[in-house]
C-alpha cells in the first residue's frame, strides 16, 4: 500500500544562538517519530500557518512576516518575500479562505494587523490596523490589550481576535475587496480567563475558544442572522483533571485531521488533553487528560493518523511522542524524547506523490 508522506513544520525561537527558526522534518508515520531533514534560518519563528491552497508557508519573524513557497514533493521551503507589520513582532497569523490576505496577532502592542497576499504567494502591503483599546500601563498581563490569536470565519465574511488581556474576542466584518476590516461584536469571557486561541470545525457550524488562565474551552454554536454573526454559547469544560487545583496554564488548541477530535495543552500541569467533538451538537466529551513528560506544552498536536501524538515542550526545550489510544483514553510515550530549542507550533503537511 502507497502509504501517504508528510512533513512537519515546527517554529521555534532562536534566542539561544541557533538561527535556524523554522525546523523540517520527514514524518514516520509507522513509528509515530520526526526525522530531520532541513532547517530555515529565520529570526524568532513565533509561529507559522499555511495556504489554505498548500502552496506557501508564512512565518511570524522579529521584523515583521516571511512568505515561502512549499515544494509540492519535500516540503522543503524557498523565501518569497518579506512583509512589515508597523508594529512589535506577532505572536500568530492566518490567512483568509481564499488565501487573498493575512492576518498578523500583535500580543505586545494589541494590535491586528491586514496584509494583502500576492497570487504568487509573496506578501503585498497593509490593507488595515487596528489597535485594540484597554486601561493604559498601569496594568501588566491583565485589562491591557494582548492579542494572541486571529482567525477568520470559515465562509470568510468575519475576523475574530481573541485579547488574552481584555478577556474578550472581538468580531470584525471583513472588505474582501479593499481589505478593511470593521468591529461589529465582542464575544465577552469569563473576567481574567485570557481567551488564547480560536478554532472553528470544517463545517464552520461551531467555535471553540481555550482560556489560559482559567483552564477552560468555551464552545459556541456560529450562524449568520439577518446579515450579522451570532455566537451562542453551549458548553464550558475543562481542560485539566478534576484533582488539579492551580497554577496551570492552558496553551493550544488542534482538530485531529477527521475534525473529530480536539486536543489542547496545559504548561504547569505540562499535560494534554483530547476530546471528542459532537458534530451534532458542538460539545466535547474529555476522553483522556495525562502527563506529556516535558515542562510547558506550548503546542500539541495528533498526526494525521490519529495515532500519535506529539508535544512541543517548551521550556524543556523538547518534543515528546506518544502512541495513542483514542478508544480506551490511553497515552503511552514512544520513544526517546527530541531536542529541538524553545519550540513554538507545529504543522503537519502532506507531501504530493512523485509517481
Amino acid at each position: 500500500m502507497n502509504q501517504d508522506k508528510y512533513v512537519a513544520y515546527v517554529s521555534t525561537y532562536t534566542t539561544s544562538g541557533d538561527a535556524h527558526g523554522i525546523k523540517i522534518y520527514d514524518v514516520d508515520m509507522e513509528n509515530g517519530r520526526f526525522i530531520e531533514k532541513d532547517q530555515v534560518k529565520i529570526s524568532n519563528s513565533s509561529y507559522v500557518t499555511i495556504s489554505h491552497n498548500m502552496k506557501y508557508l508564512y512565518s511570524i519573524t522579529d521584523t515583521g512576516v516571511e512568505a515561502y513557497e512549499i515544494n509540492p514533493a519535500s516540503g522543503e521551503l524557498k523565501i518569497l518575500g518579506h512583509g512589515s507589520i508597523n508594529g512589535m513582532r506577532g505572536c500568530y497569523l492566518s490567512t483568509d479562505y481564499n488565501d487573498r490576505f493575512l492576518f498578523v496577532a500583535g500580543y505586545h502592542d494589541g494590535k491586528l494587523t491586514v496584509l494583502s497576499l500576492n497570487e504568487d504567494g509573496s506578501i503585498g502591503g497593509i490593507t488595515d490596523e487596528v489597535f485594540h483599546k484597554g486601561l493604559g500601563s498601569i496594568a501588566e498581563r491583565n485589562f491591557r490589550p494582548h492579542i494572541s490569536c486571529v482567525k477568520m470565519t470559515r465562509d470568510n465574511q468575519y475576523v475574530l481576535a481573541a485579547d488574552l488581556g481584555m478577556d474578550h474576542v472581538n468580531v470584525y466584518r471583513f472588505n474582501e475587496n479593499t481589505g478593511k476590516v470593521k468591529q461589529i461584536d465582542v464575544i465577552r469571557s469569563e473576567i481574567e480567563s485570557a481567551p488564547r486561541h480560536v478554532k472553528f470545525t470544517k463545517d464552520g457550524k461551531f467555535l471553540y475558544i481555550v482560556h489560559e488562565l482559567k483552564n477552560i474551552i468555551d464552545v459556541y454554536s456560529y450562524k449568520v442572522v439577518r446579515g450579522n454573526p451570532e455566537f451562542e454559547k453551549l458548553q464550558t469544560i475543562s481542560t485539566l483533571n478534576d484533582y488539579h487545583s492551580t497554577g496551570s496554564a492552558a496553551c493550544t488548541l488542534n482538530f485531529s485531521a477527521d475534525d473529530n477530535y480536539l486536543i489542547s495543552s496545559n504548561a504547569g500541569d505540562n499535560s494534554v488533553i483530547v476530546y471528542q467533538v459532537n458534530h451534532e451538537s458542538g460539545e466535547l466529551t474529555k476522553l483522556l487528560c495525562l502527563p506529556i513528560s516535558g515542562d510547558y506544552p506550548k503546542d500539541a498536536n495528533f498526526f494525521p493518523d490519529l495515532r500519535h501524538i506529539v508535544s512541543l515542550n517548551h521550556e524543556s526545550n523538547t518534543m515528546t511522542f506518544f502512541n495513542v489510544d483514542l478508544e480506551n483514553g490511553l497515552l503511552v510515550m514512544n520513544g526517546k524524547e527530541m531536542p529541538v530549542d524553545r519550540p513554538n507550533c507545529v504543522i503537519f503537511h502532506k507531501l504530493v506523490s512523485q509517481a
